[in-house]
């Protein structure tokens, strides 16, 4: 896992509820942690794109149901600035199943994958189809 450029804007919280981008199974993906996130007291975790987030598996494949799984945040609806000074924002929030060598499950990705993601997890851009 490498850095990126510049943090993007916290979109996504815990209790958000993410379309899982890849074809492992898993359909609806729920928050439940943000991986390296030290937070401040009553502030809810958050994060954004290219965070490492533990999910739990609310819809999909019966044998998926209810694992808890970990997975890199690629879309997010709310609107980021990059350093160039363009504003990126996506149409949903999605995320991709890793395994823990942050290695990606699933072996194709659906839909578009934001630069920021790919730059932390290499292996996420080259199954990806688009990365914007």
């Amino acid at each position: 896992m490498k850095a990126i450029s510049k943090v993007p804007t916290r979109g996504v919280q815990v209790g958000t509820r993410l379309a899982c981008a890849d074809n492992t199974g898993a359909k609806l993906l729920e928050i439940i942690a943000v991986k390296k996130f030290g937070g401040r007291r009553k502030r809810r975790p958050a994060c954004g794109v290219g965070a490492v987030v533990v999910c739990a598996v609310k819809g999909g494949v019966q044998k998926l149901m209810h694992e808890k799984v970990a997975a890199v945040v690629v879309r997010q609806a709310m609107p980021y600035r990059r350093p160039n000074g363009m504003m990126i924002r996506f149409e949903d929030n999605a995320a991709v199943i890793i395994d823990e060598k942050n290695e990606p499950k699933g072996k194709e990705i659906k839909g578009v994958v934001a630069k920021e993601a790919v730059e932390r997890f290499p292996s996420i851009g080259k199954i990806a189809n688009v990365v914007l």
